[in-house]
């Protein structure tokens, strides 16, 4: 079957023109990514043929319907937009090419998928620009689950099968949102810990440096590093993520670098020293770096040993009169026994005062970064033990990699893109689904309006209910063009904790 299917293509197509389509300098792997025609699922190319006959008009919803938090802070869909969609996205060079990878992709030869008329009236009569609505929830704005976050709509009546062809990609919006709920999650849970053992939050920032991201080379690619990196900056301010700076500046107009890390030592600049210059390549970073916080990674050998005599005993000194702070990183052992086991050390080595609440706070010129299986659900363990043992919760701070942008997918929030009304021969008709299996799996009806009650409950209207000045989501994009652009100042203060959807809005942002 699969050898007569490549048979049928072939002669069809041939092999030729199928390797000119991927290798000529016109038609690069990167300019096939660029093709909007081709960033969706590939059954969605089917999909032209399969709605009612009059179908003028599908629109469709997106929406965390539950998942592992509460609620959901929204995040990523200017960068999506301005990547993906702005400006003429459609040319008869892309059209060409899409049509030669899709029918040979789709079927068996017995006839050819995709929609090449389609594409071509958007050329036409568009000018390449895609005919389509979409609104959405203010970017750092936190929403209880289950309420609508993005609606979507074509504004050509021929082009009513775009709407859920663009779901595939406007998706993904699923996993900036999600790394930023998480990370504001794992904000909360510092900020709890910070309360309970007395320590100081006088501004947003107090909390920006407890919870780094080191999560770039744990994730899939430089663009998930960049984008997921992003959505964990709208919380915190700590992280060596230089491409989610990168994404910040470039679609969120930040006005300088929106994270920042310090120097600090991996295992090859210690062990490079070999393990009796341990002590010589420790004096090295402070000597090398004067003033200002640098980190030191110091589990390289035996980190009681490092704690206790190298830095504790003979580099005392030099760490006291140092115009700046050291921060000593262990990187193996349990995480809640050893974090504790450094603490006491360092406490014997150099002294602690007690705050208010009577927990131990070493002198400023020292902490500790834990950044070894670090999650949301290790964070809180660790932050109980040092609470048990009167650690007051400011002498740690967090990094966190794999855990922070990749231990995550769609279903962690429940995210999902429903059509919910269409225009059938002149009427609009409420759309949705109601499988018997699975009643969590019920999808909204008809058009949708995201408010505020009187109670400051933010909830979904279904079925038209509702007027549009209540509304409180925002149209961003239309006919191929931003209206909408959210700075990253404005989305980070939303995202603040204390501030939720219900507490920004009295009628309308």
């Amino acid at each position: 079957f699969a050898q007569s299917q490549i048979r049928r293509t072939r002669e069809r197509q041939g092999d030729a023109c199928m390797g000119q389509c991927l290798s000529s300098n016109s038609h690069s792997m990167s300019n096939l990514f660029d093709n909007i025609m081709l960033l969706s699922d590939s059954y969605k190319t089917s999909h032209w043929r399969q709605y009612p006959q009059g179908t003028t008009t599908v629109y469709s919803y997106f929406e965390s319907r539950g998942g592992k938090f509460p609620e959901t802070t929204f995040f990523g869909l200017q960068y999506i937009i301005k990547r993906y969609l702005t400006g003429v996205v459609v040319t008869q060079a892309k059209i060409d090419t899409a049509a030669k990878i899709v029918n040979g992709h789709m079927g068996q030869g017995e006839m050819e998928h995709f929609n090449r008329a389609g594409w071509e009236h958007i050329l036409k009569k568009h000018g390449g620009r895609l005919p389509i609505v979409i609104k959405a929830l203010p970017e750092g704005m936190t929403v209880p689950t289950k309420n609508v976050l993005m609606t979507v709509v074509n504004t050509d009546p021929a082009c009513f099968w775009l709407t859920n062809y663009l779901e595939t990609l406007l998706v993904q919006v699923w996993y900036p949102m999600t790394v930023a709920t998480q990370s504001r999650e794992q904000k909360k849970v510092l900020a709890a810990y910070f309360e309970r053992t007395g320590c100081a939050v006088t501004s947003p920032f107090s909390l920006g440096f407890q919870l780094n991201d080191f999560g770039v080379r744990g994730v899939s690619s430089m663009e998930t590093s960049a984008i997921g990196g992003a959505a964990h900056l709208v919380n915190f301010l700590g992280s060596d993520n230089m491409p989610a700076s990168t994404l910040a500046m470039e679609f969120y107009a930040s006005k300088g670098p929106v994270g920042f890390s310090v120097p600090a030592a991996e295992h090859s600049t210690i062990t490079s020293w070999q393990r009796g210059g341990e002590v010589d390549a420790y004096r090295n970073m402070l000597t090398q770096y004067p003033k200002g916080n640098v980190a030191i990674v110091s589990d390289s050998y035996n980190i009681y040993n490092a704690v206790s005599n190298l830095f504790g005993t003979e580099l005392k000194e030099m760490i006291q009169k140092r115009e700046g702070r050291l921060i000593i990183r262990p990187d193996s052992g349990d995480p809640p026994k050893i974090v504790v086991e450094v603490l006491e050390l360092l406490g014997k080595a150099f002294g602690t005062e007690t705050n208010a609440k009577g927990f131990k706070v070493l002198p400023t010129y020292v902490r500790v970064i834990q950044g070894d299986g670090v999650s949301y659900e290790s964070l809180g363990v660790i932050l109980e033990n040092m609470t048990k043992h009167k650690w007051a919760a400011e002498n740690v701070a967090f990094g966190s990699g794999g855990a922070l942008l990749q231990k995550m997918d769609r279903d962690t929030q429940k995210c999902v893109f429903k059509c919910c009304e269409a225009v059938v021969n002149g009427v609009a008709v409420p759309v949705y689904k109601d499988p018997i299996t699975d009643p969590g799996k019920v999808s909204k009806k008809g058009h949708l309006r995201l408010v505020k009650e009187a109670s400051g409950l933010i909830t979904t209207l279904t079925e038209g209910k509702g007027t549009d000045e209540e509304d409180l989501l925002v149209e961003v994009f239309r006919n191929g063009a931003m209206v909408q652009e959210w700075t990253w100042e404005e989305i980070v203060s939303r995202a603040e904790l204390g501030k939720t959807a219900d507490k920004l809005f009295s009628t309308k942002l």
